[in-house]
């Protein structure tokens, strides 16, 4: 006879098999081998587990391949938001860049916008490129309405930062947050720098038209600033 409340063999049995495929689960997330990570982090957002979370936010911050990284991303946003949005606070505030860097896009994926305070200037300036084009795409989407105005003001300070893909990114979220980016845009079309007069014009362009293309949009910004006219395109 069964008494209530008491554990049974079967209900024993279960148990014992659960805590193996999760200790399997944390012991494959730390394999040499990317491809056993890989399914490793697929299992852990396919069957979720608070035991997880810890390991799959410490991976993040040192997983080497790109694809794995993506797949620790999608474990945590299976998980429920109050289990992993406390442990991608404090990593948006590591030493370690990619720590930054993933808890950033991650926090992005998920999209709960109590993690707004946490995307400081500080992050949204940061010296390393990666921490910060990824902490642009993450402002741009838990942004809370009416902060379009200031968060554009802050990028808007970025202009002319970086290789091709920095821009491209910063003005990939300039666009996003729409018309409130005119005024700032246009002061910078008056900057000293050409380098960010010319990024200030060719997002100009890409916010009116958004299938030129960066490249064309660079280009012509570039005409327009070597011939003498910042700021041409908006009399």
């Amino acid at each position: 006879m069964t008494i209530p409340g008491q554990a049974t063999d079967a209900d024993t049995d279960t148990d014992t098999d659960t805590d193996t495929d999760t200790a399997g689960v944390l012991h494959g997330l730390e394999d040499n081998r990317p491809s056993v990570r890989l399914r490793a982090a697929m299992a852990a957002g396919t069957a979720p587990d608070p035991r997880f979370v810890g390991k799959l936010v410490e991976r993040c911050a040192i997983e080497p391949e790109f694809f794995v990284r993506d797949m620790l991303t999608w474990a945590l946003t299976r998980h429920p938001v109050p289990m992993t949005l406390p442990a991608l606070l404090r990593e948006v505030r590591s030493e370690r860049a990619q720590a930054r860097s993933q808890a950033l896009h991650t926090l992005s994926k998920i999209g709960d916008r109590q993690a707004w305070p946490a995307i400081t200037r500080t992050l949204l300036t940061d010296a390393d490129d990666e921490v910060a084009r990824t902490a642009w795409r993450a402002a741009v989407v838990l942004v809370p309405e009416g902060g379009e105005p200031a968060l554009a003001t802050v990028l808007a300070t970025q202009l002319g930062r970086g290789d091709r893909e920095t821009r491209l990114s910063l003005s990939r979220a300039l666009v996003a947050l729409g018309e409130v980016i005119v005024p700032v845009l246009r002061s910078a079309t008056m900057a000293p720098d050409p380098g960010v007069r010319t990024h200030a014009l060719a997002t100009q362009r890409l916010l009116r038209d958004p299938d030129a293309g960066f490249e064309f949009a660079i280009e012509e910004a570039k005409r327009v600033v070597v011939l003498g006219g910042p700021g041409q395109e908006e009399r």
